[in-house]
């Protein structure tokens, strides 16, 4: 009797651990840690850590913006420094990232605009003053490199507008720029849109992440490459054609991007000019193609990416994603 009992020992122990790593991985994602919201006389800095500022005109709505929300502002030291498509070489647009992340008087990191230079740049970057203090990181398109960055280190950041692409005489603005201020001052955000008859039904919570698809493409293999475990994925992008847009969703699906994946929003998405529907597969369709096997809420049309009403994302929090025939719900945590 002793021997059956010592052998079913044997049997059910490797099984209950098991079990129990299983259950642990369910739980594995971790909470990403929330810079603290900005209040009135804090300092937001802006910077060019890619695509170069031509004038100081280009960016004057977000410097108005911030003082008219009691922010003081302050530049990049080669905010407007030039350097063929860049802001500065590459050691320049460094030089300025990393004084930024070192300052602890610098409450908020407010990318001036995208382009292309942060994958150039970004292994470089040292965090360590950034952990001990950390703040707001603010911007879209090249910036989703930094947002990976800093989502794979443990820390919520900001998708939304930056000072290159406001206009505050713009009507169509209006709410994404509430929508910034409630992200950065500590409102509650949330938001209730109608569907799309494309849109795939379902509820879901999940930590946000994504960013431009290029981007998100363009890492895959590196550290700086996204484990989508419980996660909701936000794409957004612009000016490409229908079949590269195919190739790098069939791409992240092949990386098991959507395996377990909890939910997908997608943002706006300008097309290559001329590019019509040659490809024979509206990009509805391709996204829908990619997460094909998969049971989890598809968004179309969210207001956010290269569009002028470019609603804020927390990206790195936890949201509640609801779809159903009339409505899209998205609440953050």
């Amino acid at each position: 009797m002793l021997r059956f009992s010592f052998l079913m020992l044997l049997f059910l122990v490797p099984q209950l651990i098991f079990a129990a790593e299983k259950d642990s991985c369910k739980t594995s994602v971790k909470e990403l840690i929330q810079p603290t919201h900005l209040k009135k006389g804090d300092t937001i800095l802006i910077l060019a850590p890619a695509g170069k500022i031509t004038s100081k005109e280009s960016i004057q709505s977000g410097i108005d913006l911030a003082k008219k929300w009691g922010l003081k502002v302050v530049f990049g030291k080669h905010l407007f420094t030039i350097n063929h498509t860049f802001a500065g070489t590459d050691e320049q647009r460094l030089s300025d990232l990393q004084n930024a992340l070192d300052n602890p008087n610098i409450k908020a990191i407010w990318s001036a605009r995208g382009g292309y230079g942060l994958v150039r740049i970004i292994d470089d970057l040292d965090f360590t003053e950034f952990i001990k203090h950390p703040k707001w990181i603010i911007g879209y398109s090249d910036v989703t490199i930094l947002h990976n960055k800093l989502h794979n280190l443990g820390y919520q950041t900001v998708h939304g507008q930056m000072p290159k692409t406001l206009d505050l005489s713009n009507s169509i603005q209006g709410e994404s720029i509430i929508s910034l201020k409630k992200t950065l001052f500590g409102e509650d955000l949330k938001y209730k849109l109608p569907t799309s008859e494309r849109n795939r039904k379902g509820k879901s919570n999940g930590q946000l992440i994504g960013g431009n698809l290029s981007i998100l493409y363009s890492m895959l293999g590196s550290e700086t490459s996204l484990d989508m475990n419980g996660k909701i994925l936000f794409i957004e992008d612009v000016g490409e054609a229908l079949y590269h847009i195919d190739r790098m969703l069939i791409s992240l699906k092949r990386a098991g991007y959507f395996k377990q994946c909890k939910g997908l929003i997608v943002g706006n998405f300008q097309l290559k000019k001329n590019e019509g529907n040659k490809f024979g597969k509206t990009l509805e369709d391709i996204v829908l193609d990619a997460v094909e096997g998969t049971d989890f809420p598809v968004v179309f049309n969210f207001p956010a990416g290269h569009v002028d009403d470019n609603r804020t994302l927390i990206l790195g929090s936890e949201i509640e994603l609801k779809v159903n025939d009339s409505k899209v719900k998205i609440s953050f945590n």
